[in-house]
């Protein structure tokens, strides 16, 4: 390419600049949900709502909110497969513009002992990795995608990953948007008992993951065996 690697940077940060901007300024979800007209022909709305579900996700809309829309638009028949296809397409143009434009700037700055661990992560066990981001609620779903496109997780995982993984609480909230008027539904109710669940065990596992990466106490020893110590001259010495 003509341009040189933190040019191409610059330029990501500018489009997601602008793309924030423009979400914040016309709030596009609501577009969604007051310009398409029931009497729009169904495959043009759910094609229209679907390139739309994509470009929003990837300017950082939150995808609960469209994926409540997809199931007051359309229903969870329809609603489902549109909001699961919106978000692959998101997360595509996600990656690829992250991977086109910021990968070769940002790789060489992967240093230090998280960001390492995270990139031989995703680099070696994509999909694995991929689809427990994507099943954990909570987790920012765009600044995922952006993230990953600097690891070298491959295109097929990647995708493979977030459609599986995004399915279970996508659908959960569409249920919730075509049942949103009548809340006390067994539908609505199911469907939001799954996502509380979901989410105390993204809490869950975070906490614990946490608790894993405590540091020592400041002043806190660790003792050695006897004979283990160092500069010891037991049997486990170096000397041996």
């Amino acid at each position: 390419m003509l341009l040189s690697p933190w040019s191409r940077l610059a330029l990501l940060i500018a489009l997601l600049v602008a793309a924030v901007t423009t979400v914040l300024a016309c709030h596009p979800e609501r577009l969604l949900t007051d310009g398409l007209s029931t009497r729009t022909p169904g495959v043009t709305s759910l094609t229209v709502f679907t390139l739309a579900y994509g470009l929003c996700t990837a300017a950082f809309v939150p995808r609960p909110v469209i994926s409540l829309a997809a199931g007051t638009l359309f229903g969870t028949v329809a609603g489902t497969p549109a909001a699961v296809a919106g978000t692959v397409l998101g997360s595509a143009l996600s990656f690829g513009l992250g991977r086109l434009l910021g990968q070769r700037a940002l790789r060489p700055l992967l240093r230090g002992r998280w960001l390492t661990a995270a990139d031989r992560q995703l680099s070696r066990h994509g999909f694995r990795s991929m689809l427990a981001l994507r099943l954990l609620p909570g987790v920012p779903f765009a600044a995922t995608s952006y993230c990953a496109a600097v690891s070298r997780v491959g295109w097929s995982p990647f995708l493979l990953a977030t459609g599986l993984g995004s399915a279970p609480n996508t659908m959960a909230y569409v249920i919730a948007g075509s049942h949103a008027s009548s809340p006390t539904s067994p539908a609505f109710l199911a469907a939001t008992a799954f996502l509380a669940v979901t989410g105390a065990a993204a809490v869950l596992v975070a906490w614990r993951r946490r608790g894993r990466r405590a540091p020592l106490a400041p002043g806190r020893r660790t003792f050695l065996p006897r004979g283990r110590r160092a500069g010891s001259n037991g049997p486990c010495s170096a000397g041996d």
